[in-house]
């Protein structure tokens, strides 16, 4: 037995109060404060404090239980002094203990004030060996290293344990200290053999150290990483280093696998797998939060979002693809039969590459819902693409990984919003993109428009090779001048007219009334347009090719005649006439051209296409006495103001013909205007109507007010080929021209216009100036 226990055994009482401990274990030689508030506990006190102060300490197993039987208490405790005792104002008591001896419960005896238990003391075996002085040894030294690494430990525990000699002492004192389950305490108290005592304590002291500084490697790791990154996830960075330390299982790791299992039923290409599976790789090597980390998993992303191999199937029955065709269009008759030719020769290929058409023409004539109806009629999904201001070629290649927030191009986004290989892609406005120091987007278009290479197209974000050979491109384009000689070549150029007064009122009665009228909630019977209320919005409130502002008219009418209809009669039918239209919508906002009400000298009218369709071009020349100036206004472009000084330069050649005398350039100053100043203007094909205001001015000899002409005139006088020839030859017939003279090298082109027009003029083909000024002057007067 120890010395304290030789001292007390002969006045120890076998019956002493018994003291239950939630989560601690006292040792012999332990000086604890203890709160107490179980009223049996605090009843066991006060019996120990009337008598000789001694109380058993015993562990609880389960701390959770409030009122403990003999099952819920080990067997082993500590016999225990109370030095001080202190009631507390809430009821409780704070008490210090001093642990004396080990002792053994033999029985327990439980009433409603306090906790009995008969209780004998454990011998202690002790060896005096150089074993046991190694084992002391080498505990004082483990424990300082402990110290060191517990932050919660005091300071003076050091000094507490290195004065003690006795090995019993020494391993309950650093038991005490020790910061380890219950369970592994209570198994410390339980050895009475001091030797094994030191070997267990040991033990455990070098698995806390372990253990501690694993923490501390948790903590240093964490740290470094907030430093790199934002303090505010700190919390979570430790969980996660903590998680990484035991091994377990993380969100993390539950983002690889699905990842895995997504590349493994995915069916991309065989270089995408290997990709993917490479930046696997990668990724499963990076900490979650860092920011490769969220480039690579961004990376896979894209690859398992892009539609490597599913698409949809084409519609091969041509007359319904034809009969949706034209149910969306009126007219476009060029485009409807190359999409119908594409889709017969699908039918029996099975598999050809795309063609990329070009659907080339004025605004507002149909040329970006024709793509839609394409689609529908292929029975594909569609994607479009504004490509107007576009002036980065990365928006079409992408921007490669190294830079932040790099995205795919313009192209592998549109694919993966359809969810399909073969959608039909629309490029819009591809005459409208520019260039800068950021390079040239159109030549990036090369590669994705040519059917020979865009099956292999590499976008920078992508690094891997994607098929684009089964997308129908489909681009628009209003100047085809504008597109860039590389990529005209690989376009399939499809021009779109502007619409006649006669197609517009067809759209206009077939589509446009329709679909107003059910806008503003009223029903198609409830409105008529007659014919010449539909012609008077046409002339006199829009200058168009298309039907854009013809629809918005009409809507601004039929806002109108729901205002009235709300006011008087929900179910009032309303007939709209030629005369109610300046009503509705105002003073007329456009005068056509017409032809001049009488002829004139020195006045020649020609025909000219803009953007928004043809027009009447009057030239007027004014000859005055001067020495040989020539001036030219009417803000006319480079290439007009040649062809100006080409058509003067053809008259003073003609001299003899005209019958002008041979210096009558030096004696008179020439004035060229082109009414409509502000507007400018640009072209060679006026000019021959600038010869014969030249011959009408200087010879004196009067245009023919019902003739109109168009075409290039060279210094001998030859009429070449001109452009937008339908146009053209609307505006005339909408002017009240009779008489259209023309080159005859756009002959041709009449049997591709509609022949109600080629029959209601009379068009004359002339290859000679000497031809035109036969037709278009007036016989000279003796």
């Amino acid at each position: 037995m120890s010395d304290i226990q030789e001292e007390n055994s002969a006045v120890v009482p076998t019956v002493l109060p018994l003291l239950p401990l939630r989560d601690i274990v006292i040792f012999p030689h332990m000086v604890v404060p203890l709160f107490v508030g179980r009223p049996q506990s605090i009843g066991a006190l006060e019996k120990a404090t009337e008598g000789d102060k001694l109380i058993f300490l015993v562990s609880q197993k389960d701390p959770k239980v409030d009122t403990p039987e003999e099952g819920d208490l080990y067997r082993v405790g500590t016999v225990g002094k109370v030095a001080q005792l202190l009631k507390l104002p809430d009821g409780t008591v704070k008490v210090l203990v001093e642990g004396s001896w080990r002792a053994c419960m033999k029985t327990f005896e439980a009433t409603d004030e306090l906790l009995l238990a008969e209780v004998e003391p454990l011998e202690e075996r002790l060896v005096e060996s150089p074993e046991v002085s190694a084992v002391m040894r080498a505990i004082k030294s483990t424990f300082e290293s402990y110290l060191k690494l517990s932050k919660k430990l005091p300071a003076e525990a050091s000094s507490a344990v290195s004065g003690i000699e006795n090995p019993a002492q020494l391993a309950d004192t650093v038991a005490g200290y020790l910061q380890v389950p219950i369970a592994d305490k209570q198994e410390l108290l339980e050895l009475t053999d001091s030797t094994l005592r030191l070997e267990c304590l040991l033990t455990l002291l070098e698995q806390e150290i372990e253990i501690l500084q694993i923490e501390g490697r948790i903590r240093s790791r964490v740290k470094s990483q907030m430093e790199r990154s934002q303090k505010e996830y700190y919390l979570n960075e430790q969980m996660r280093a903590i998680q990484q330390e035991l091994g377990e299982k993380d969100e993390f790791k539950q983002e690889i696998l699905h990842f895995e299992e997504l590349i493994a039923k995915k069916r991309m290409s065989k270089e995408a797998t290997e990709k993917a599976h490479a930046e696997l790789r990668k990724l499963k090597m990076m900490s979650p939060m860092s920011a490769e980390a969220t480039v690579v998993r961004n990376y896979i992303e894209w690859l398992l979002a892009l539609p490597w191999k599913k698409g949809t199937k084409d519609c091969h029955d041509l007359g319904k693809a034809e009969a949706i065709l034209e149910a969306d269009h009126y007219g476009l008759a060029k485009v409807k039969e190359r999409v119908l030719e594409y889709l017969a020769v699908q039918a029996l290929v099975k598999q050809i590459k795309g063609p990329i058409l070009c659907l080339v023409g004025p605004p507002g004539v149909g040329k970006t819902s024709l793509g839609q109806s394409v689609a529908k009629a292929l029975n594909r999904k569609f994607v479009r693409i504004s490509l107007g201001g576009v002036r980065d070629e990365a928006e079409i290649r992408g921007h490669r990984r190294t830079y932040i927030g790099a995205m795919p191009g313009k192209i592998i986004q549109g694919l993966r919003k359809s969810g399909v290989k073969n959608p039909v892609f629309m490029l819009d406005e591809i005459d409208k993109m520019s260039t800068d120091f950021r390079g040239d987007p159109s030549s990036a278009l090369l590669e994705v428009l040519d059917p020979e290479q865009n099956n292999s197209f590499a976008d920078h974000f992508l690094d891997v090779d994607y098929d684009l050979s089964p997308v129908l491109f489909i681009a628009t384009a209003n100047n085809l001048h504008a597109i860039p000689r590389p990529l005209h070549d690989r376009l399939e150029i499809i021009r779109v007219e502007g619409y006649s007064e006669e197609e517009k009122r067809h759209i206009a009665r077939r589509y446009l009334l329709k679909k107003q009228a059910v806008v503003h909630g009223l029903s198609e019977q409830q409105v008529r347009f007659s014919e010449r209320a539909l012609y008077e919005i046409i002339r006199s409130y829009t200058r168009e090719s298309g039907v854009r502002s013809l629809e918005r008219n009409i809507a601004s009418v039929m806002r109108k005649l729901a205002k009235r209809a709300l006011l008087e009669d929900r179910k009032k039918d309303f007939k709209v006439s030629e005369g109610q239209i300046k009503k509705y919508l105002g003073v007329p906002q456009y005068r056509y051209g017409v032809c001049e009400e009488e002829d004139q000298v020195g006045v020649a009218t020609g025909l000219a296409w803009t953007e928004t369709g043809g027009e009447l071009l009057s030239i007027e020349v004014m000859t005055m006495p001067g020495q040989g100036k020539l001036t030219i206004t009417g803000k006319l472009g480079e290439v007009m103001q040649e062809s100006a000084q080409a058509a003067m330069s053809y008259i003073r050649s003609r001299w003899q013909e005209l019958q002008l005398a041979e210096n009558f350039y030096s004696e008179l100053d020439i004035h060229i205007h082109v009414p409509e100043g502000a507007v400018p203007k640009d072209g060679p094909s006026a000019g021959i109507t600038i010869a014969t205001a030249l011959a009408s001015a200087l010879t004196g000899r009067p245009v023919r007010k019902d003739v109109a002409m168009t075409g290039e005139v060279t210094l001998r006088g030859r009429v070449l080929a001109i452009g937008g020839l339908k146009e053209k030859l609307l505006a005339a017939r909408r002017g009240g021209i009779g008489k259209v003279l023309i080159p005859v090298e756009n002959d041709k082109h009449l049997a591709e216009l509609p022949q109600e027009l080629v029959r209601s003029l009379e068009i004359v083909s002339v290859t000679q100036m000497d031809q035109v000024l036969a037709e278009a002057l007036e016989a000279q007067t003796s």
